[in-house]
Order: C-alpha cells, then sequence, then structure tokens
C-alpha cells in the first residue's frame, strides 16, 4: 500500500473550482433535476431541494449540507425503497442529525482532542465529541448551505455544490474553496466527484455520511445485510475511538469482512474494540491503497429485497458505523423511529486522526495543489 502521498493535484488553477466555470452544463441531456422549497431555517435562510433520477435510481438532495434526503433503488421484483435514512423537515435535520446523508468537512470522522500541528504552528479546531473534534466540528459542511448548480449532460443528470470556507472556520487554517458533483449515470449509479483548493496549508479528508439500509428506511436492522470489504488490515482504537496509530490484521477478529458475511455475524462478541464503539465504528485500511481511479473495494447486499450496493473509491480508507447510537429518539421519513443497528455507514475517507500520526497517509492540502476524491456507488438487485 502506498502511504506517501495525497489525493492531490497540482495547478489548482486549472481546476475550475468557482461555480462560474460550469457553463455549458447544462447542455442537451437528460432531465435536468427539479429545484422545490424545502424549508426555511431559524434565521430564515431558504433551504431547497432536487430532484433527479436516471437509470432506476431516484435521489432528493438539499441545499443544506448536501444531505442525500432520500435515495430509491428497485428490488428484485422492481419496487422501489429509500435505502437512505433521513428526516421529513429541515427542522430536524437543523436541531438534530445524526449527520443523516450529509457532506462531511473540513475534516471527516475525528481529531485527537481536536489539535493538530501543521509546519511547526499549532492549531485547536473545534471540539464536539467529547475531548475530539468530529467531522468538522459543531457547524463542519454538514450544517452549511450550499450552493447547487444543476445539469443534465449527455446521458448523465447531476448537481454540482459549492461552498467556501473561511480561513479560521472552525479553527482550521486557509481559505477553502470546495465543488462536489453529484451524478447519476445511464446506470443508476450514484458518483461523487470532490474538488478543494486553498490558499494556505491545510488539511482536508471530505466524506458522504449516508445510512444505508437496503432493505428500505425504517424497516428495521440491518444486522442481516451481508458485507464484504477488500481489506486485510484495521486500525485500532482506544476508548475515545482515536486510532492508536497500529495497522492491525483483520484476521480472527470481528473486523474480518474479507469474505461476505452478515453484519450481526461478530457484532456482539466480548471483543475490546466493540466495546470501545459500541458495535463497528473504525477504519478498514484498504488493500489497494489510493489510487488514481474509482477501484472496487466493498460490497453491501440484503438477501430479504436482493438489493446490492457495489463501492469503489480512490481513497485508502472505509470507516464502517454500524448505527450503534441509533436510541429510537429520532422518527424518519418513513415516520418509524431509528433504533440501534437500523441502518450503516460506509465512509470512504482518509483514516481518523491523520494530522497526528505522520505513518497514515497525509491529508496535508497546499496552495497551487487540487484536493480530489471520487467514490462511486453502483445499485444491482
Amino acid at each position: 500500500m502506498d502511504m506517501s502521498r495525497r489525493t492531490v493535484i497540482a495547478g489548482a488553477a486549472a481546476a475550475g473550482i468557482t461555480a462560474a466555470t460550469v457553463g455549458s452544463a447544462h447542455a442537451t441531456g437528460g432531465r435536468t433535476p427539479v429545484k422545490a422549497l424545502f424549508g426555511k431555517l431559524a434565521d430564515g435562510t431558504k433551504v431547497y431541494s432536487w430532484s433527479l433520477a436516471n437509470g432506476g435510481t431516484r435521489m432528493k438532495v438539499l441545499s443544506y449540507g448536501g444531505v442525500v434526503q432520500s435515495l430509491e433503488i428497485p428490488d428484485r421484483r422492481g419496487r422501489l425503497a429509500n435505502v437512505s435514512l433521513g428526516f421529513d423537515n429541515i427542522e430536524d435535520y437543523a436541531a438534530k442529525s445524526p449527520y443523516f446523508g450529509a457532506l462531511i468537512g473540513r475534516y471527516g470522522n475525528r481529531i485527537g482532542k481536536g489539535r493538530f500541528t501543521l509546519d511547526g504552528k499549532a492549531y485547536q479546531v473545534n471540539v464536539n465529541d467529547g475531548e475530539n473534534s468530529l467531522h468538522g466540528g459543531a457547524q463542519g459542511f454538514d450544517k452549511r448551505v450550499w450552493d447547487v448548480e444543476p445539469f443534465a449532460k449527455g446521458s448523465d443528470v447531476g448537481l454540482h455544490l459549492y461552498y467556501t470556507s473561511v480561513d479560521g472556520e472552525m479553527g482550521y487554517p486557509g481559505t477553502l474553496k470546495v465543488k462536489v458533483t453529484y451524478t447519476l449515470t445511464k446506470h443508476g449509479d450514484w458518483r461523487i466527484d470532490y474538488a478543494a483548493t486553498t490558499d494556505k496549508a491545510t488539511v482536508v479528508n471530505l466524506t458522504s455520511h449516508v445510512y444505508w439500509n437496503l432493505a428500505g428506511e425504517g424497516s428495521g436492522t440491518i444486522e442481516n445485510h451481508q458485507l464484504k470489504i477488500d481489506a486485510s488490515r484495521y486500525t485500532p482504537v482506544d476508548s475515545g475511538l482515536i486510532p492508536t496509530g497500529q495497522l492491525a490484521p483483520v484476521a480472527g477478529t470481528p473486523f474480518d469482512f474479507r469474505r461476505a458475511k452478515a453484519i450481526g455475524e461478530d457484532l456482539r462478541e466480548a471483543h475490546q474494540q466493540l466495546l470501545y464503539g459500541k458495535g463497528i465504528d473504525h477504519n478498514w485500511v484498504l488493500d489497494k491503497g489510493i489510487s488514481p481511479r474509482p477501484e472496487w473495494i466493498a460490497t453491501l447486499k440484503d438477501p430479504s429485497s436482493g438489493r446490492t450496493l457495489r463501492m469503489a473509491t480512490t481513497e485508502p480508507g472505509l470507516q464502517f458505523y454500524s448505527g450503534n447510537f441509533l436510541d429510537g429518539t429520532l422518527v424518519g421519513t418513513s415516520g418509524r423511529t431509528y433504533r440501534q443497528g437500523d441502518a450503516l455507514c460506509l465512509e470512504t475517507q482518509h483514516f481518523p486522526d491523520s494530522p497526528n500520526k505522520p505513518s497514515f497517509p497525509s491529508t496535508v492540502l497546499r496552495p497551487g495543489q487540487t484536493y480530489r476524491s471520487t467514490t462511486v456507488h453502483s445499485f444491482s438487485c
């Protein structure tokens, strides 16, 4: 595995991170996504939804947090179901969402004690998870209203989402200009392309936080879902869920998903790592490492419906979270409550706490570079 390089491309000026470069994205092709008012935030800011469909997949995306509010795919009988947990109103997203469907940044996952040193300077970022920083802080990218531009180009339809994170936001250095593109292909695949530039050295780790239940949102436990991850190692954590720095073998542990197995098969083992996470909340070290193009790394299947999700990414890590902190207090779009284990997250990413772990792949982004990352979700039944 290549542990030395970051997913960046030199020459940021050519990357076209501003909305003005989209230009002809509304050219000939499929049906342009449809915009509608979803609600208003407490300060009166309007939040819009964008509905798009292609290749049998239907999505609804919010300008708030880039949230995937619903994602419908067919089962083996052709019946559509929403397989992404979420709310039906903006108030719940703003007040109590555990990152349902959101874009995550400036740093996905955890940074120990919210501290890191970059180029000899110490930084303290917002702490919002015990003594640690999680998913960019209390007002991360999931809490921001993004600028959205729809497109229909050739056989693809999608959205360009833009956000500028100013220098010092949540404690992070540098003004970061972010562009994220959601694309639905003619095959019904959902592709995410991330790009970002900075005017000052910073750390970046962007991801998507969809909660998956392939049997359908609100249908109950995902413990019977079958999961396969192409990873021979994972990063063990301490009691605060911060990686120890070790890359441990999955062989002989509940974290061995090299062959497909039911998620619930080993979930209740008395393994110290499972006790720390109250289930699974760990990063897998993907065998492929960082790759210039997306490579297949995981497969999730619901035997009852036949729905299958295959994932490909350029990233070196995959955070698998088994919905441990869903506690029955949240009511989703189905009108049903979400309980522990009613969904799982598969977050493609660089490793948690990388700014404090020199042996991990670097998350540093510098002026003149462009952060790039791609993840593809392919659905079948």
